[in-house]
């Protein structure tokens, strides 16, 4: 009876790692987000449900930092430069809807306008005025537009490797316009070649043993529907260039943070961005690539 016990003790956890391989994830997530001092919260904003981790400064009125992923990411994504950041500020860190554990529906519209309108909608709940709004690739094309949409909520922005605007060609926007998805992660192979290309420094990239690997490829497999809906979006629409369009009426102190090896969103549409906004500061980091915000933290942060 103690020996059956036992096996089962092993199978049952196993059993259900093998139905949902998110599950393994999740559970690392959760010792990352313990690990960074943060509290889950979750709130239901215009009926939908959103799912976020917030820390509190050090010190009362401190800045609140809204931190904005990009496509295929989380918040999660943010740990690191949120460690180098320290507790100065209050940092809000969301999973979009549609990615991570915020809600998604089915058929909803996950592209750059409808998503700003709803990181406006989520800025609005939080409450406490106008706050620093930091995004990531496409993140940073959503994050801009709540800026020049929505200027009462924004008080200084930060667009790092931004999507969202034309660039100079590269493989990875060929690759796009022709219908696929350079991001897909299929099996090993296709996860070591996404990797590559969003990180520059190899010994930058978050950890990925066995069976975490697998559980990764299983999960981005059953996402990979969802995955090229919304790259129609932001990609081949005729909504792809629509933040760098709407840049002009960004009136805020704006930080364009770029990887100069950048594979994704080529450096060239940094200096797009700073044409069409009045007060860009530029900022060009020599060691790393897309993931600047994971590869540079420190650099990132000061």
């Amino acid at each position: 009876a103690i020996a059956l016990a036992g096996i089962a003790a092993v199978l049952v956890p196993v059993l259900a790692v093998l139905r949902d391989p998110h599950r393994l994830m999740r559970a690392e997530f959760v010792r990352e987000r313990i690990a960074a001092g943060f509290g889950l919260r979750q709130a239901t904003i215009d009926g939908r449900r959103w799912c976020y981790v917030e820390r509190a400064a050090a010190t009362p009125g401190a800045p609140t930092l809204v931190m904005v992923h990009g496509y295929t990411g989380s918040k999660e994504n943010w740990y690191r430069l949120c460690a180098k950041l320290g507790r100065r500020y209050r940092l809000v860190v969301p999973d979009l809807p549609g990615w991570g554990d915020s809600q998604r529906e089915a058929g909803a519209d996950y592209g750059f306008a409808a998503q700003a309108g709803n990181i406006a909608a989520f800025l609005r709940h939080l409450g406490g005025g106008p706050v620093v709004l930091l995004g990531h690739s496409m993140g940073g094309g959503i994050a801009a537009l709540v800026a020049a949409r929505y200027p009462d909520l924004v008080a200084k922005l930060a667009l790092l490797d931004a999507a969202g605007v034309e660039f100079a060609e590269n493989a990875f926007g060929l690759e796009v316009l022709a219908g696929g998805n350079p991001f897909a992660v299929e099996d090993a192979g296709s996860l070591e070649r996404y990797l590559g290309v969003i990180f520059h420094d190899p010994g930058a990239r978050p950890p990925l043993p066995w069976p975490g690997s697998w559980a990764y490829v299983h999960w981005r497999r059953r996402e990979a529907a969802f995955e090229q809906s919304v790259l129609e979006r932001i990609g081949r629409s005729d909504e792809r260039f629509l933040p760098w369009q709407e840049a002009g009426r960004i009136r805020q102190p704006t930080l364009l943070l770029w990887g100069v090896h950048d594979r994704v969103i080529d450096p060239s549409a940094m200096a797009l961005y700073a044409q069409r906004i009045p007060h860009a500061r530029t900022c060009l980091l020599q060691h790393s690539g897309h993931m600047t915000l994971m590869e540079e933290a420190g650099a990132v942060a000061r």
